[in-house]
């Protein structure tokens, strides 16, 4: 059931359940409540793995730290530590927020034009220096109570023991099985009996290298995946492969604390991740632009509320490809995130039709002319909140598993530009500010994000899915403060995505209210439909402190808390 708010407003408005609801058959349609600590993610047991740890008297970085371990374990088709993400660390009260840069960065000896044109992603060349044991090493140096040792173990125990399959996992396990036949490794690794059984849910996945690779993590620190025995394999692999990747790379690579990019909607605080993150600046400048209309007046489900997001989204994202890269490499401009730009874009907008994306930037050439990634949410009993998104880029990354070392590789050299150059109308990006260089880190759409109040955290939010995440975490934010839906109506809520290019809107509830549907077509919008996010979040209650925890069952997950 939604909450009493958001049926009121259905009433209101003569819409149908349905368009706002993603059917679900698992799962209450309830958050789950608490009031000690709360974690939410897409892996029942890397969720378990984090409450244990908030109720062994860690903090929430002590159990983002332990759940990001896990879900290397538990949901290998993102969970990692050959990837990369973003942490966004909220202490609480009169302490700075800080963000947890651990994005992967281009090897040495790549180059611009390293990719041919016909490349698929897939091998080590696609590979990047990975970031996640060297960031989950500086969040616990920067904010972590418990020992090191403590918060790796329980990974290392589901890695060595097993742990059992649900049916998403099986699914997942089954169809990259099934797709990746070029690579024997990963056959072996993750196929049921080398692929010639499929997994069900129910079944037991034991990964022993995996389990012996996370031992040597707890028991010598991060130096033994970048310095260590772990990195010779690495680098060992690299070598088969005719990767890039050298010991030197491993061994200089950096995590950074970074100040999150913070702005403002309707008298909330709202954190995200800077640059190389697109997340930040893309999200609080759509809400600086939707902050001049009153959308709550016009309803969630009107015609002119998704006119207005949709046209939104199109001039960030223009913005986005314009000017976005590597701020260590490029320079971003300032203005982008300001009110009184956010005012000039609200007025480019047409209220009666759509605005043709190739209008918006006649400065970038156009020539003729994919994601899988993870999120979750932690609060603990002070108030600390912690937003994590890391991912391997494609699902199972470069399909590389590391022979003897039981962990899979990134393909996050696939988020640069990889045609200098060449944008086209199908969603290519050729702009300069992210094309590759030696040691850059690639643009990322990752955006773990936090709301707050008088220095008290509201909202713990972030979504997978590529170019889509900032809007889906714009979606979950407006459902939230401008809608006052619950959490769990918040996230269960059809999505809208548009990304510039192609010039196209994807609407999760398409299908359900097509008279809606055509009258955004009438506008000028191309509405086509799409699942959208998996957006694990916490919205804490101002009145009475308790933390509301929203999995979002579009692929899998738990929201658990005491």
């Amino acid at each position: 059931m939604v909450g009493r708010v958001f049926k009121r407003y259905l009433a209101g408005a003569g819409l149908v359940l349905a368009l706002f609801i993603v059917p679900s058959a698992r799962g209450a349609d309830r958050a789950v409540e608490a009031k000690q600590g709360m974690v939410v993610s897409v892996s029942p047991p890397g969720t378990d793995v984090g409450l244990q740890v908030l109720k062994q008297g860690g903090n929430a970085v002590d159990a983002a730290v332990a759940t990001a371990f896990a879900l290397a374990v538990t949901w290998p088709e993102a969970g990692n530590i050959g990837g990369g993400g973003f942490m966004l660390v909220y202490p609480g009260g009169k302490v700075d927020p800080v963000l947890i840069d651990y994005r992967e960065t281009a090897p040495g000896a790549a180059t611009r034009e390293m990719f041919p044109k016909d490349f698929n992603g897939y091998g080590c060349t696609a590979v990047g220096v990975p970031g996640t044991v060297r960031g989950m090493a500086l969040a616990h140096e920067k904010f972590g109570k418990l020992p090191w040792k403590a918060l790796v173990m329980p990974a290392v125990q589901l890695a060595e023991e097993g742990f059992l399959l649900d049916a998403a996992t099986a699914a997942s396990l089954n169809k990259v099985v099934t797709s990746a036949r070029d690579f024997p490794e990963l056959q072996r690794v993750f196929g049921k009996d080398g692929g010639k059984e499929v997994w069900r849910s129910g079944d037991r996945l034991v990964q022993k290298d995996l389990g012996k690779t996370l031992r040597l993590i707890a028991e010598q620190g991060p130096d033994a995946f970048y310095k260590g025995a772990i990195a010779e394999q690495f680098v060992a692999e690299m070598k088969a492969g005719s990767g890039l990747i050298t010991r030197e790379d491993l061994a200089g690579y950096r995590a950074h604390a970074r100040v999150p990019i913070r702005g403002t909607y309707r008298g909330l605080d709202i954190y995200a991740p800077p640059p190389p993150s697109s997340g930040g600046i893309g999200l609080v400048q759509m809400l600086n632009v939707l902050e001049n209309f009153d959308l709550k007046k016009q309803g969630r489900g009107s015609p002119e509320t998704l006119h207005l997001m949709i046209e939104t989204m199109r001039r960030a994202y223009c913005d986005r490809a314009r000017h976005l890269g590597d701020s260590d490499f490029v320079k971003i401009p300032a203005h982008l995130t300001t009110k009184e730009y956010a005012r000039e874009l609200a007025r480019s907008i047409d209220l009666k039709k759509a605005t043709p994306s190739e209008t918006l930037a006649r400065d970038i050439p156009l020539s003729d002319e994919s994601d899988s990634t993870t999120h979750f949410s932690v609060v603990d009993r002070d108030g600390m909140a912690v937003s994590n998104t890391y991912t391997l880029e494609h699902s199972y990354g470069a399909r590389v598993v590391v022979r003897g070392a039981g962990f899979l590789l990134n393909n996050e050299m696939m988020d640069f530009n990889r045609r200098p150059g060449v944008t086209t109308r199908s969603g290519i990006i050729g702009t300069a500010p992210n094309l590759i260089a030696p040691g850059k880190r690639m643009l990322s759409s990752q955006t773990p994000t936090v709301v707050a109040r008088d220095g008290k955290a509201v909202l713990v939010t972030g979504s997978p899915g590529g170019r889509t995440i900032i809007n889906t975490v714009l979606c979950v934010v407006v459902n939230v403060v401008d809608f006052d839906m619950d959490i769990q109506a918040a996230v269960d809520a059809p999505r809208l995505h548009q990304q510039w290019f192609p010039d196209q809107a994807r609407f999760e509830g398409n299908t359900a209210q097509p008279e809606l549907v055509e009258k955004l077509r009438s506008m000028g919008h191309t509405i086509v439909g799409s699942r959208q996010g998996d957006a694990h979040s916490i919205w804490i209650d101002p009145r009475t402190g308790r933390f509301h925890g929203a999995a979002d069952r579009r692929i899998s997950g738990k929201a658990a808390g005491y």
